[in-house]
Order: structure tokens, then sequence, then C-alpha cells
């Protein structure tokens, strides 16, 4: 996406004029429309009304928090989020990412590192959208990889676009143990920056997703202690 002819859309959810005003600077200059948030609230109102393709979300911003913004965006719609923190602990990247957050920073960052993560999750996303239709079915699991659906029995599971990828290669592996590494390298890509605890992360938000349909249908996807996950019988 170096020389990307579509223009995306990024909303940059920050209090610190002076991030705000690099990450204007970089990101328009690598041909993104950005969007400015100063306050949680008007991240909300913003996202809900020009639906840009990602969202670059401060955690910590006046009034709404980041996390209370990935939450309430979440129940709405599966906008990419990639949260900025700047505490390197890992309460906060995981509550992040089992909000829903695609991705984390933490500050200070570099610009070029948070734009090549920015296409990654981008690339990603578009992926998901873009495949040819077809129709995986497991069971009481049924995937529409061209419409981006996944039901459970008939009931519409609410999917971000990582989760739908990751019960793809689950069910496309079905009674296989897939290693964390796979999973990272299959799903997230190569040009993945975290680490390994990140499959766990979404492994734990997918299986929340199950359980609104079922309360046993989390139980399909079963751990394997020390290797990793596998998709067993689905209903």
């Amino acid at each position: 996406m170096s020389a990307q002819t579509t223009q995306y859309t990024i909303l940059v959810v920050d209090d610190e004029p002076s991030i705000v005003d690099v990450l204007r600077y970089n990101l328009e200059k690598a041909n993104f429309s950005v969007l400015v948030a100063r306050d949680g609230e008007q991240a909300i109102q913003l996202a809900n009304a020009r639906q840009p393709d990602l969202i670059v979300l401060d955690l910590m911003l006046p009034g709404i928090d980041g996390l209370e913004v990935c939450r309430s965006l979440r129940k709405e719609d599966n906008i990419p989020i990639i949260m900025l923190t700047a505490r390197d602990e890992e309460i906060d990247r995981v509550v992040g990412l089992e909000l829903g957050a695609d991705d984390y920073v933490v500050k200070p960052f570099s610009t070029r590192e948070l734009i090549a993560r920015i296409k990654s999750v981008l690339r990603r996303a578009q992926a998901s959208e873009i495949r040819n239709e077809t129709i995986l079915k497991k069971g009481s699991l049924s995937m529409n990889l061209d419409k981006h659906e996944a039901h459970w029995d008939g009931h519409l599971l609410e999917l971000s676009a990582l989760e739908f990828d990751l019960l793809e290669t689950l069910i496309r592996n079905e009674g296989h143990v897939l290693t964390r590494e796979q999973l990272i390298s299959t799903v997230w890509g190569y040009d993945f920056f975290g680490d390994t605890r990140a499959v766990d992360t979404a492994v734990r938000r997918l299986r929340a997703r199950l359980r609104e349909a079922n309360p046993l249908a989390a139980d399909s996807v079963a751990t394997v202690r020390g290797v990793g996950y596998r998709l067993d019988a689905c209903g």
C-alpha cells in the first residue's frame, strides 16, 4: 500500500495538539484523509457520522476515555481501531484488545511504525471484504465469506474483521491444532508487530461472541495446552 490509489480516511482521536499535528502531517503525506477528534464524545459522533476506514484512538482522553470509546464503537460497528497508550503496561494493552482494538502502540512512538501498522490493519480488513463468494459450514457454524457473515444455528455473530479471519482459519482447519505462530502468520500476517499473547486475547473475544449465540458454542474452540487452538465439532 506504499503507492495506494484508494484514499482511506483515518480518524485520529487525541487531546494533545502536538501529537495530532504530527499524525495529521505524516498521514496526509502518506495519502490518507484525516479526521480529528479531541475527546471521546466527539470521537463517537464522528465515527458514527463519517464512518472512517480506521481509528487511531488515544487511551487517555478527557471525559470518556479511550477504552469506553472502543467499547461503545464495538457495539455498533467493526471499524478497525489502533489504540495509543502512554503506559507500557500489559493490563492496558490486554483490556484494549479484549474490547476489540485491532492493535496498540505505546507512546512515544515512531510515526513510520504507526503508519506501517495502519496499513497492515487496513490490508487485513480489506482482504476480508474482497474474498470470492464461498460458504463454509461445520455443524451449527456457517460462514459466508462474500457477505462477511458468520452464523451459529442461524444467529448472526457480531465479529470484527480480525475475529472473522480467526474463525475462518479455524474452520478451514477443523480438528487440527494450530499453533499461535501459525495463527499469527495466517490471520495477522508476517508484518505483525505484537506477540503471541494477542492470539489468546483474540480467541477469548471470539469465544465470547460464540457464547452470545449459544452458551455451549464457545467450547468448540478448544485450547491445546502448550501448543495452540483447535476447532472441534460445532453443535
